[in-house]
């Protein structure tokens, strides 16, 4: 049964971040900037560290309910191979300093966003 668990929040968090492409696809076309999948990892991350904070210990999120939101629906809606591919055509396309600051920026963002949630649900406990 977990395995439909997942694939069912897998399909959700696929939904979202295409949601998420959609909702910034006009600036990310602007500013020649990957916006959509920083912030796809970024909260990503920091959903994915809530998850696992209110379930460990399974006191506030059973196992199935940790399978569903962290595997199932963080799986689907971060994108690091997105990002890989992105972060490789900036720098294919000459712009090794973007391509730089973006795998900086996010590797930063995306671990105070985790930090982030930890924090947080650990104050919801």
């Amino acid at each position: 049964m977990s395995w439909l668990l997942i694939g069912l929040g897998g399909a959700a968090g696929t939904l979202l971040r295409w949601g998420l492409s959609l909702l910034l696809a006009d600036h990310t076309l602007e500013s020649g900037w990957p916006l959509g999948t920083l912030v796809a990892n970024a909260l990503g991350s920091l959903l994915l560290g809530v998850v696992v904070q209110l379930a460990e210990g399974a006191e506030l999120l059973g196992g199935d309910l940790r399978l569903v939101l962290g595997v199932g629906v963080m799986g689907g809606f971060t994108t690091y191979s997105s990002f890989n591919l992105e972060t490789i055509r900036l720098a294919e396309q000459g712009h090794l300093g973007r391509a730089a600051l973006y795998v900086s920026v996010t590797l930063v963002v995306c671990l105070v966003a985790g930090l982030g949630g930890l924090a947080l649900a650990r104050l919801a406990r």
